[in-house]
Formats: C-alpha cells, structure tokens, sequence
C-alpha cells in the first residue's frame, strides 16, 4: 500500500492538488493498487496555523512516506516576514529535510498546445527537454551569506557560490543516467569561462561522463544556452545545471510550452521523492475554480514514474492529458477560440475518467 503524503500549501495548491489525487484514485482502480494518503501543512498555511512554514511534524510525516506531493507555497500575505519564517523557507526546508539533491523539470510541447507557445510553431515542433537542476549547493545555499555596513557606512551582502566535487559527481551521474532512457544526449551547462566554481563542475562532469560514453555529453556557457532555448530548444534532450542556473533556464524552458500551468517536477536523491507543479500559487485565481490542474496531474505521473517504478500507469496518466487536450478541453490559461473552457475539478474529472478501467472520456 503506497503511502503518498499530500502538501496542499497555499493559493491555488489544495485546489489543483485534489484533482491529482483524483487522477491517483483512478490509476489504483484501473491498476489494482490501493494507494494511502496523509496531509501535511507548509508554507504560508501552516505559518498561520502552527508559526512555522514547516512544522517539524510534516518533515517526520514525510520521512514515512514512499512519496510525497506538494500543492505550491507563497502569497503576498506573508511578503514582509522575515526570511526564515516565509512559505519558500518551508519549501527549501522540506527539500533539505528529505535529502533531494536533484530537481527534474521536463519542458514538452504537446502538439495541441503549439499555438499556446510564444516561439513560433516551427521552433517548438519536437521540444521534450528535461532541466536536471542540482538542488542544494551553489549560491543558495553557499556560506558565508550575510549583509553587512562596510567601514564607510555602506551595505554589503555577500552570497557564496561553492560546489564540492561529491556535489557535481552525483547530479551528473543522475543526469547521465536519465539521458540513457531518453535520447542519449546531455548539455552541461556552465559558466567556466569566469567562475572557479564552474571550472570544477566541468572537471568533474567530463570524468563522470568517461562512465556514460553511450551518451553524448555537450558543455554550454549559460548565456548561450539561453539563447540556444530560444534560437532552437529541439537540440536539447537533458541540461544539467547548477541550482543557480538551473533555477532560471528552467523557467525559461517553462515558456517553451505556453503555460506554467502544464509543468510538473520532481525532487530526489533522498529515500522521499518530493513532487509538485511549477506554476506556483497563483493567489489571484485561488478559490476561483479556473487554475490549471494538468501540471500536478503530471507531477502525480511523475511520482508514479520514479518513486514507485509504475512506468506503464504513468504513460497511462500522460497519455490520458494528451487526449483530453486533444479532445478540445481548455482551461482558461490555456484557452483557445474552438476550444472547451472547463474549471479545475472538471478537467481532472476528465482526465481521471480517461485513466478509468474503460478509457473513455
């Protein structure tokens, strides 16, 4: 009994996170699996509930769990507390508590969704890329961090970026073995050119990849990757990224697609994958029944992909999206003229039915 531990977090995250558990209930009917679920608080709600964006009693909750999945956390209610009691605090808190090195962003065009791209049609037929994103070290994490008034009575701050070599070592081992199922093609993406930090992560990444010559192994400035995802994004299978990096191009690979609103991700390394949507919690649109709810329906195929090795149920779950989409259905940040405008519940309804035993919407 897989026992999957639900983070509804702040704004839209409880809405679009109960049509994933939906999808979810329809995956353990079609596939005989009788899956267990748990809450927990984070981010801005559970500040409001307990003090703490992330209790110490969500962080044991999810050590027992075989995956957890996460709503989104942030809003402008909890803008002017201090940093280590915002909602993004319970969100890089629950990462380290779980020992998630390593952050998967896939960016797929679906073909019904072409028009919704900013790129025109010809640049974004055949993007399926996935940002692999170290997750712990680099600038965000770096010591010392500080701010400071200088003898002249100036502010200082200062933030570190630093990698250790174990750090790289097994980001590019996952990347090179993720590229392995996929299209055998990873682009390393650095900035050696300037930074000592990104000389060590290119070192190391070509001694990693001596392990992985069935895969072929790119290095790219971050500025002309940038400018590739934009120019080209198709040459792109796997990026392998720094945190700080990776935190960027992905947002920009996001776009690729259209939407924030059709993007999942995951988390891992530790014993815990954590999963959740890109898009964030649109506190302008909670409670209003309109938010896109496809990308944590990804995220829950995601899940079943990597924490519970259910490959065939998560095809099932993604084909299930492809179809609906196919089939007309819109919501409204993805809404074309001929399209089917549906609120948040209905398209998970939709695509749960189409996962259902009969496969039909």
């Amino acid at each position: 009994m897989p026992k999957i531990v639900l983070l509804p977090g702040d704004g839209i995250g409880p809405e679009v996170l109960e049509e994933a558990k939906k999808v979810l209930l329809a995956v353990g009917e079609r596939f005989n699996i009788d899956f267990h679920f748990e809450y927990g608080l984070i981010g801005g709600t559970a500040y409001e509930i307990t003090g703490n964006p992330l209790p110490l009693e969500t962080i044991a909750l999810c050590q027992t769990a075989d995956a957890v999945l996460l709503g989104a956390v942030g809003g402008p209610n909890w803008d002017d507390l201090p940093g280590h009691l915002r909602p993004e605090a319970g969100l890089l808190g629950i990462r380290q508590g779980l020992g998630l090195y390593a952050n998967l962003r896939p960016a797929r065009v679906f073909p019904s969704l072409t028009s919704s791209s900013p790129l025109k049609p010809e640049l974004i037929g055949g993007v399926d890329l996935l940002v692999v994103r170290e997750l712990t070290g680099d600038a965000y994490f770096g010591q010392p961090k500080c701010r400071e008034t200088t003898s002249d009575g100036k502010l200082r701050a200062l933030d570190t970026m630093v990698y250790t070599e174990e750090e790289v070592e097994r980001i590019a081992q996952l990347a090179f073995q993720i590229a392995r199922q996929r299209r055998s093609k990873v682009t390393s993406v650095d900035k050696a050119n300037v930074l000592e930090s990104s000389r060590l992560w290119r070192e190391v990444v070509r001694r990693i990849h001596q392990d992985y010559t069935d895969v072929e192994l790119v290095e790219m400035y971050v500025d002309n990757c940038a400018m590739q995802l934009v120019r080209y994004p198709a040459q792109f299978d796997v990026l392998l990224t720094s945190n700080l990096f990776g935190d960027i191009l992905s947002d920009q690979a996001a776009m690729l697609t259209g939407s924030l609103g059709m993007l999942p991700s995951a988390s891992l390394g530790g014993d815990v994958g954590l999963y959740e949507p890109v898009h964030g919690s649109a506190p302008d649109i909670a409670g209003q029944g309109c938010a896109n709810p496809l990308a944590a329906i990804l995220s829950a195929a995601m899940l079943l992909r990597y924490s519970l090795n259910l490959e065939e149920a998560a095809q099932v779950v993604e084909t299930a999206v492809e179809d609906c989409l196919l089939a007309g259905y819109r919501t409204r940040d993805i809404a074309t003229k001929d399209g089917v405008l549906v609120g948040t519940a209905k398209m998970g309804s939709l695509v749960a039915s189409k996962v259902g035993a009969n496969g039909h919407v």
